[in-house]
């Protein structure tokens, strides 16, 4: 008997176990260690575009689609500590940051070989199209890039602006308000469980002695 399209779809939701259940969705998580961000840094030198959409993926709060609408002419000046503003699809308003010179000469290093002319150029390129890369592309490039360097766990294109966040947190100490309006959620718990640190920041309430 011939399979039909619903038994294949439902074969292939019993084969794969991290498929999320009808209304949910998988959480992907920061990259934790500051080890694992230089091995992928290494692993993308001689790729300066990747190279340079990580670098500026894991120094701001952007997301992947903000990150994606940026044009060649946006960034083809910016210095270190210059304000970079990119419009957000789902509200319409401007989100601001300020550029350091990692992100910069990752800017730098992209543009001398950009095959893009033109100042309204998408910056993150695609080769194959020459349109702007989609989101699932780059959620499949962070999954991959994580693999390659041994990491386990879920990771994705949110992995790099959580990652921003997380070190932010935990490095920086920077305070759970000022990272909620960053990341522009509506609470501090939120917050906490974007950044999957609210079980950690718990636990050691615990460490100590009294």
């Amino acid at each position: 008997m011939k399979k039909t399209p619903v038994r294949v779809a439902r074969k292939a939701l019993i084969r794969n176990p991290n498929h999320p259940k009808k209304g949910s969705s998988i959480k992907v998580e920061p990259i934790r260690d500051s080890k694992s961000i230089k091995a992928i840094k290494t692993l993308l030198k001689d790729h300066p575009r990747d190279l340079c959409l990580f670098t500026f993926g894991i120094n701001t709060a952007y997301r992947a689609s903000e990150i994606l609408s940026l044009s060649v002419g946006q960034v083809a000046y910016l210095n270190a500590g210059d304000r970079l503003e990119i419009k957000q699809p789902k509200s319409g308003k401007y989100r601001a940051i300020t550029v350091n010179r990692k992100v910069v000469d990752a800017f730098e290093a992209w543009l001398k070989i950009h095959p893009g002319k033109h100042p309204d150029a998408p910056l993150f390129i695609s080769q194959r199209t020459n349109k702007a890369l989609s989101v699932s592309t780059v959620n499949n490039m962070v999954k991959k890039w994580c693999r390659s360097i041994g990491l386990t766990g879920n990771y994705g294109s949110h992995s790099m602006r959580k990652t921003w966040g997380y070190h932010q947190r935990v490095r920086n100490k920077q305070p759970i308000p000022l990272l909620m309006v960053a990341f522009g959620h509506t609470s501090q718990a939120q917050t906490l469980d974007y950044l999957c640190i609210q079980d950690d920041e718990i636990r050691d309430l615990y460490g100590m002695e009294l």
